[in-house]
């Protein structure tokens, strides 16, 4: 719900409802012992981005802090969870598994680096 919220206030800019707009870029993340796949990902300022995230092993934690995301990732074979992320002009941005997933979960980190030219 924390998320619909943050897609209402951030899309409420453009004059669109969440289901008006269409992310301009689709981008599928595994999460598996201790890493994501991809870890480095590189999208446009104003980009709206939509993360179709999966499991390789057991359950796994999503989180954008400075977006305020958070989504539970389902163990393998039990499905997948989709997140809209709206870039910010530039930068980078981190995220990381929210949900202790074992010894390595502090590690298991990723960054979107925000360059190149405004998304239309």
């Amino acid at each position: 719900m924390k998320l619909f919220a943050l897609l209402m206030i951030t899309l409420a800019a453009y004059g669109q409802s969440p289901a008006d707009k269409k992310p301009t870029k689709t981008i599928s993340i595994v999460a598996e012992r201790f890493t994501f796949n991809p870890a480095r990902i590189t999208v446009k300022p104003g980009e709206l981005v939509e993360f179709i995230l999966t499991s390789d092993d057991t359950g796994h934690g999503f989180r954008i802090p400075s977006a305020g995301i958070d989504v539970a990732i389902p163990p393998r074979s039990q499905g997948e969870i989709r997140v809209r992320f709206q870039a910010p002009e530039s930068g980078q941005v981190v995220f990381e598994c929210s949900r202790p997933c074992g010894a390595g979960h502090n590690l298991m980190r990723g960054t979107i680096s925000i360059k190149g030219k405004k998304a239309a």
